[in-house]
């Protein structure tokens, strides 16, 4: 076990370089100049050759790839363009309401799309088994960014039940503990700042996770059906055993592997692919603020938000693998 988790470390680092060659290039080569949208464009061509030569934007692309890639291997994200603080502090202070955000959305997928994914599976061909196929259908047809304006059409100014966006009502901000709303409300017995909190997470947590059910409660389904038509099922039955436990205890039990994986991956993604849902609640997370940095083209908030996305997903990949041992003791590392 220890050396598959040394050897996955040492995997990830040619990951991480050949993220940060992709970013860096396109945000180089395929971007505006900086230097000319901070100065607007009144600015003359000298300004901008002076401003360019102050952010270092005039030497080699080489040059600067290696002060990009030096500090980050120094834990240095740089500073940003616009506001001149490092970028680093700038991410830490939006992450846990990103970390909040998704979790809430990959605890409500995973809970519904298992549901679902076991009801269609013993109920298979039923008219509920169409009904969840359907439904996992739309869910991941359906553009997130179009599911959140019905979301607030219809919840936030039709039926007025929840806010429309923010991620908390002004004022009722909880001591701050982990960063993490709802857990910092509840710690400190702010049920105000609960509430209001809890409010305002539910219409972008189902948004942004409602893809992630329709997969899971699919890969749940197509596991369950191959789980139960296995021997050890059949001689459960034939047993007397009551439905319930061999469907609990045995079958779902044996089919966790795949839904774990797909369920580890779906948090990577929900982590790093939270931008449009943060975008259309001003949800204020680390996504909100990756957009507005390219909307002015700031290579160092850009570039270190990517590599900072891309080091959590390939992190959640590898404790994932590692889940597997604890959950499948014939799982073997070599």
């Amino acid at each position: 076990m220890v050396k598959y988790i040394i050897k996955r470390l040492l995997l990830l680092l040619p990951v991480i370089i050949g993220v940060s060659i992709l970013v860096f290039l396109v945000m180089h080569l395929f971007t505006t100049d900086p230097a000319a949208t901070i100065l607007g464009q009144h600015a003359s061509q000298s300004q901008i050759i002076a401003l360019r030569e102050q952010l270092g934007l005039n030497k080699p692309i080489y040059v600067q790839y290696w002060t990009f890639l030096n500090g980050i291997l120094h834990g240095d994200l740089g500073d940003s363009l616009m506001t001149k603080t490092p970028v680093w502090d700038e991410i830490m202070a939006r992450f846990p309401a990103t970390i909040e955000l998704a979790l809430a959305a990959i605890i409500f997928s995973s809970v519904l799309g298992v549901i679902m994914g076991v009801i269609s599976a013993i109920k298979q061909n039923s008219i509920v088994d169409y009904i969840c196929m359907v439904v996992s259908l739309l869910g991941v047809s359906m553009p997130i960014f179009w599911l959140g304006l019905i979301f607030i059409l219809v919840f936030a100014v039709q039926l007025q039940w929840l806010p429309v966006a923010g991620r908390i009502d002004i004022g009722l901000e909880p001591i701050k503990i982990t960063g993490l709303y709802l857990i910092d409300s509840l710690a400190t017995g702010n049920m105000p700042a609960f509430y209001s909190s809890l409010k305002h997470l539910i219409m972008p947590a189902v948004v942004l996770g409602s893809a992630s059910t329709a997969i899971i409660a699919r890969m749940t389904r197509s596991t369950m059906l191959e789980v139960v038509r296995q021997d050890y099922i059949r001689t459960a039955r034939a047993k007397g055993l009551l439905e319930k436990p061999i469907i609990f205890g045995h079958a779902l039990k044996n089919a966790l592997i795949p839904i774990i994986t797909v369920i580890g991956l779906q948090l990577g993604s929900l982590l790093g692919g939270a931008v449009l849902t943060e975008t259309v609640f001003s949800w204020p997370g680390v996504g909100k603020y990756v957009v507005d940095a390219i909307l002015v083209t700031d290579y160092p908030v850009v570039q270190g938000t990517v590599m900072m996305m891309a080091v959590i997903f390939v992190t959640v990949n590898l404790i994932v693998d590692i889940i597997y041992a604890f959950i499948d003791p014939r799982i073997k590392y070599s």
